[in-house]
């Protein structure tokens, strides 16, 4: 069931800047999603006020097609608005804006010099009330981040949840025939704007992981037919970092929610184990020590568990243990083999991949293994990153043939899913926490 609640009208007669600073608990909408079957609210964004028109109308229409690809909302065409631009300093005029069919309107400035500031407010249009206000800045060079920064604003004032507009997504830019395909480190905004390579191709590189701050990248790279290591950029400085290399391979890296250590997995003959290690310094701690295959470890939110796949069962399922090792329970025990697990930033739910009947499904479950959903299945999709509000999942699918994977997303009820743009083939996203 999905509901779209109004609250009752709180008339505090606030205007100018104390208006824009006003508290959420004025907000009249208010969305909430708890299934599949949802009706995007209408909501008409106006060209920003600007000195710069053109400027104004390019942070407008980015805010537009980040809320319209959120899926939960419907954009109202401009064509039939009855201003074009609108100012966070004006109160609207909501009959007319009733009539375009929008429940809510944002009017927004943004203006530039030698940093870029933006201001807005989000409206009600049936109650004649103010969801919310703020105000906000970036460098010169970082326009769009204005765009979303205001999208992050439009999205919390109506959810409630956290936004994910203003992140960034780390991924492996694939180029090149098949059988000798390029795989470069690369980076780009969440809707695939400034695109930034980060490795030369030199080195074929996979499996990028972001830490928790977002300012360092843990990858694997191979430097021969049958060396391999992990390294750790530091997107600051631009400087790769050797981790060093255990047994004949190390590969599948995540940092814990606090940033100080990696886990990762070990090869050592037929055997794969789970390994942690203090990036301050020291060894390896084992974490599990078996002769199964156990990889793709991923930290709980709160650093206390860690979820992974194994084989010691027959076939690769999900189990969860302590994050120092040990007490490990499976918890996935639906038809096939499951992979690639990942806790979700709240907490609620963990992501996977499933193979099951020739086809590859992205799904979640509970971290008690219920609830399991499958989100979207094809020949090939893999490698599931949740957005830091933990609502929205990124994956790449690959078709076969000639072709080469790119990139998804799509909610957790399972609905919204597309494709985000990137300019080559593209696997294995790595969704950054909100920048601001």
């Amino acid at each position: 069931m999905t509901l779209l609640t109004r609250r009752s009208a709180l008339r505090l007669g606030l205007s100018g800047a104390a208006m824009l600073a006003a508290s959420p608990v004025l907000a009249q909408l208010r969305i909430t999603v708890t299934g599949g079957n949802f009706t995007p609210l209408p909501i008409a964004v106006p060209d920003f006020s600007s000195s710069d028109a053109a400027f104004g109308a390019e942070v407008a229409q980015v805010v537009r097609n980040n809320l319209t690809n959120s899926g939960l909302f419907r954009v109202i065409d401009p064509a039939g608005y009855p201003q074009r631009v609108g100012s966070a300093s004006a109160t609207p005029e909501f009959a007319s804006w009733r009539g375009t069919g929008a429940d809510a309107v944002v009017m927004g400035d943004v203006n530039r010099g030698a940093q870029i500031q933006s201001s807005l407010r989000l409206w009600d249009t049936t109650a004649g009330a103010q969801v919310t206000g703020k105000a906000y800045g970036t460098d010169a060079n970082s326009w769009r981040r204005i765009a979303h920064m205001a999208s992050d604003a439009i999205y919390t004032g109506l959810t409630g949840e956290t936004g994910y507009f203003d992140t960034r997504i780390v991924y492996v830019a694939e180029s090149g025939p098949k059988a000798n395909r390029v795989k470069r480190l690369a980076i780009m905004d969440q809707d695939g704007f400034n695109n930034q390579y980060l490795t030369d191709g030199r080195l074929s590189v996979i499996t990028p992981r972001l830490s928790p701050n977002g300012q360092n990248i843990a990858y694997m790279a191979f430097d021969g037919p049958n060396s391999s290591g992990i390294f750790v950029l530091n997107l600051a400085t631009g400087q790769h970092q050797s981790i060093g290399r255990f047994g004949q391979m190390s590969f599948a890296p995540r940092f814990s929610p606090d940033g100080r250590r990696l886990a990762f997995s070990v090869t050592q003959g037929a055997t794969t184990n789970l390994y942690a290690l203090d990036l301050g310094g020291g060894q390896p701690v084992v974490l599990t020590n078996g002769s199964a295959i156990d990889t793709s470890p991923s930290y709980s939110p709160d650093g206390q568990r860690i979820v992974f796949e194994s084989d010691r069962g027959g076939r690769p399922q999900i189990y969860v243990m302590s994050a120092n090792g040990g007490g490990a329970e499976r918890i996935s025990y639906g038809d096939g083999s499951y992979s690639t697990p990942v806790w979700s930033p709240k907490g609620d739910l963990i992501a996977f991949t499933r193979q099951s009947g020739g086809q590859f499904s992205i799904g979640t479950m509970r971290p008690d293994g219920g609830g399991e959903r499958i989100l979207a299945t094809s020949y090939h999709a893999e490698g599931p990153t949740w957005a830091p509000n933990g609502r929205v999942l990124m994956f790449f699918r690959d078709p076969g043939g000639n072709d080469g994977p790119a990139l998804y997303s799509i909610d957790i009820w399972g609905r919204n899913e597309r494709r985000v743009a990137t300019e080559g083939f593209a696997s294995d996203p790595a969704w950054s926490p909100l920048l601001t």
